[in-house]
């Protein structure tokens, strides 16, 4: 599932960079790991636990930003008489990680990667999240290899899992291969990811499901414009159509997971409910700001399907249906009892994480479930014994994440608008506080903005358009304030 995407650039002596060190100084994130959990993670990159089977012999690849190096997933894709094979190696950090030690206990403080705009602070150090536990070309590791056979229409019919020892073959980011695949010059492997990902995507569509294709949103510093010393510019960069096929592979690895639990009777799920009517209303409420067209009989689904990320209106639409995600959780069941909720609206079936384990928590926990349901083995006790607080943490790291995003979002909202206050803006109200209807939210036509709103002694008209005027953008306290012109 997509998170709000910012990246800042610039100088690291610039106004917005020192402002998100203070701000990551405020919210406690760590920044060090300590001495023991340093130690301790230099000898398992020296000796790290490796399998018997060795893999080695596929020519994996991954995908990923050209800056990356922290690499969760490789892949190889292939054809059979009767459909194509999905061979998807995950990074095997237990093969690292000795349980209970001072690095098992630093990962479950840290539960997730945090990322900010100009840097990110690491689940594990990078001496294994970017080194030794990470599938870079040419280097042997350990992995946990996923096989998954699919029939000629994208469904699966058998999955296989297992430890083995693994050797990337290329790194590769999604422009160049956008532009292989293409030209028509990629290698089977490589030009299989349009085939597998559109009939993916298909499938997808049939179930009710939705991918949301979310712009990174680019801020990029011009020193000597504007008023002052610094100034902003918004700039999305529009996902290409192999992210989507990429994001496919994962999607389908942690729905084959996900039944592999249920099967089983023991996992770790990712669920969502449905969205309840009122969050779907101020969606519409957002499409009407930006002047989207929604029907009343289109579906969400629908009018997600039909949006161009190209487009700043349909981009910025894009991010905001990101809230629909919010209520998302994870669920927890063992003994053969099926939990009540077991899908995740969004994807429309059982689903579970399973695929960036340097990154994230849980699915180092999820990867040991599906080994230990393949073979048809108990768990490791100490996967059983952090079962049930597993989700308690998630959410926890999942809380920390969001308001890191919030707090970042913020923050560089009002750097963009900082030299802009008193101008006027076109807007749309789109929320309004029950008990202070003077007071709300209000989605900016441009730049893509949604800030807090004050009416004074006036009830803000909600969901109508209305000039507004900024009346605060303080980049020291992250806040943007606007009122009714």
């Amino acid at each position: 599932m997509p998170r709000r995407q910012i990246r800042v650039t610039g100088a690291a002596e610039a106004p917005l960079r020192a402002a998100l060190r203070a701000l990551r100084t405020e919210l406690g994130v760590p920044e060090a790991f300590p001495p023991e959990v340093l130690a301790e993670a230099e000898r398992a990159a020296r000796e790290p636990r490796l399998p018997a089977y060795d893999a080695t012999d596929i020519p994996l690849f991954t995908i990923d930003p050209p800056t990356s190096t922290d690499l969760d997933q490789a892949m190889h894709l292939s054809r059979r008489p009767d459909g194509y094979r999905v061979r998807y190696a995950i990074a095997d950090v237990a093969a690292f990680v000795v349980p209970g030690a001072p690095l098992d206990a630093e990962t479950h403080r840290r539960v997730t990667t945090l990322y900010f705009p100009d840097e990110k602070t690491p689940l594990h150090p990078p001496v294994l999240s970017e080194g030794a536990a990470s599938l870079l070309p040419d280097q042997t590791c350990p992995a946990v290899l996923w096989t998954i056979d699919l029939d000629a229409d994208g469904r699966p019919t058998a999955t296989d899992v297992r430890r083995a020892l693994v050797r990337s073959r290329a790194k590769l980011d999604y422009a160049s291969v956008q532009k292989q695949i293409d030209a028509g010059t990629a290698e089977e492997p490589l030009a299989l990811l349009k085939d597998i990902g559109l009939l993916r995507e298909q499938r997808e569509v049939d179930r009710g499901g939705i991918s949301l294709n979310v712009p990174e949103q680019e801020i990029v510093e011009n020193p000597a414009g504007g008023k002052g010393a610094h100034t902003y510019e918004l700039a999305y960069r529009a996902p290409l159509p192999a992210d989507g096929w990429n994001a496919q592979i994962s999607l389908l690895t942690g729905m084959a997971a996900a039944e592999l639990m249920l099967a089983y009777g023991t996992g770790v799920l990712r669920t969502l409910p449905a969205a309840p009517d009122g969050a779907v209303g101020r969606l519409r409420r957002t499409a009407q700001a930006l002047r989207i067209d929604w029907p009343h009989h289109v579906s969400y689904a629908q009018l997600i399907r039909s949006l161009d990320p190209h487009r700043p209106d349909h981009a910025a639409f894009l991010q905001e249906c990101t809230t629909l995600l919010r209520g998302a959780g994870y669920t927890v069941f063992r003994d053969g009892a099926t939990p009540e909720i077991i899908t995740h609206s969004a994807v429309a079936a059982p689903y579970t994480h399973c695929t960036a384990p340097l990154r994230r928590l849980v699915d180092r926990y999820a990867a040991e479930l599906c080994l230990a349901a393949v073979a048809g083995e108990e768990p490791p006790e100490w996967v059983l014994t952090a079962l049930d607080e597993l989700p308690k943490r998630m959410a926890e790291g999942t809380r920390r994440a969001g308001t890191v995003e919030r707090e970042c979002l913020d923050l560089v909202e009002a750097a963009l608008l900082k030299d802009r206050v008193g101008e006027l803006f076109d807007g749309t109200i789109v929320d309004v506080q029950e008990r202070e209807p003077a007071v709300g939210t209000v989605q900016l036509a441009s730049p893509a903005v949604v800030a807090r709103i004050e009416g004074g002694s006036e009830q803000l008209p909600l969901g109508e358009r209305l000039r507004v005027r900024l009346t605060q953008a303080d980049p020291g306290s992250a806040k943007v304030l606007f009122a009714p012109a």
